[in-house]
């Protein structure tokens, strides 16, 4: 982490105070000096914030230790039940996950940055540090891109003019150009491919999720170790399966009571 400069419009305090918190759960709680070291902030900032998120239950401390506490858990439920597609997700992704028994994850797009809402985890499913709430860039994961082929060009440019195009892997897209080509492909087949782009030996497909209006919603993606996604299985099989689940989940959008 580097500074925590506020923007125009934002107000420096509130900047460190949720970079404090961002912090606690990069090192999966911390020490004060530990924290302040980690986010170049001084120490007695640091525990200045870290003490008041203490006091409004934010935060607790385990010996010397500070923790992102059990507060939190309410508002990030109440975040992600707000979303009607959630809810319709959640089955469709389950039975993606016991079908195909690898991991399988609904995700939408959030301020450039794609959010997992929803993991299957089947019965052969790789460990991995991804969970609810974890945030990648588009370009690097199946869901981020099938996201980003049906987004206005405008706004594809505007997130990366925002983020870059970042490797994660020696094999993550780095050049405009050459994504710009993935996303008519994408377009296209109307799947999207990870080969190993954001973790090594791990490969992932995955299909669009649109709203009535053509809007996108989000992405379904199913995702392995390359040793066993691989040929017809990973080529045809699985995204045959993630279509019909899109159709499926964007037909159950459509006729919702209420629209998204």
């Amino acid at each position: 982490m580097g500074s925590t400069n506020a923007s125009a419009g934002t107000v420096k305090s509130a900047v460190t105070l949720l970079t404090v918190v961002e912090g606690l759960r990069e090192l999966d709680g911390a020490r004060v000096t530990e924290l302040a070291d980690h986010l170049d902030i001084g120490k007695s900032t640091v525990h200045r914030h870290l003490s008041t998120l203490e006091a409004h239950e934010y935060v607790v401390k385990e010996g010397d230790e500070y923790h992102l506490g059990l507060r939190l858990l309410g508002l990030g439920e109440y975040v992600r039940e707000r979303s009607p597609v959630y809810a319709m997700a959640r089955p469709i992704v389950d039975q993606l996950a016991e079908e195909t028994e690898e991991r399988a994850l609904f995700m939408t797009e959030e301020h450039g940055r794609a959010i997992y809402l929803y993991r299957g985890v089947g019965a052969h499913a790789v460990r991995t540090n991804s969970t609810t709430g974890t945030r990648r860039y588009l370009h690097t994961i199946a869901g981020g891109k099938a996201m980003l082929a049906h987004l206005p060009e405008e706004r594809v440019d505007a997130i990366i003019d925002r983020w870059g195009l970042p490797a994660e892997t020696e094999n993550t897209v780095t050049d405009r150009e050459a994504l710009a080509a993935e996303l008519e492909r994408i377009r296209e087949r109307g799947v999207a491919f990870n080969r190993e782009e954001c973790i090594q030996g791990l490969q992932a497909v995955a299909a669009p999720v649109l709203g009535p209006d053509g809007s996108v919603v989000g992405a379904l993606s199913v995702s392995g170790p390359t040793h066993r996604m691989k040929g017809e299985w990973l080529e045809e099989e699985i995204p045959d399966l993630l279509l019909g689940s899109a159709n499926e989940l964007e037909l159950n959008l459509e006729y919702a009571p209420t629209r998204l």
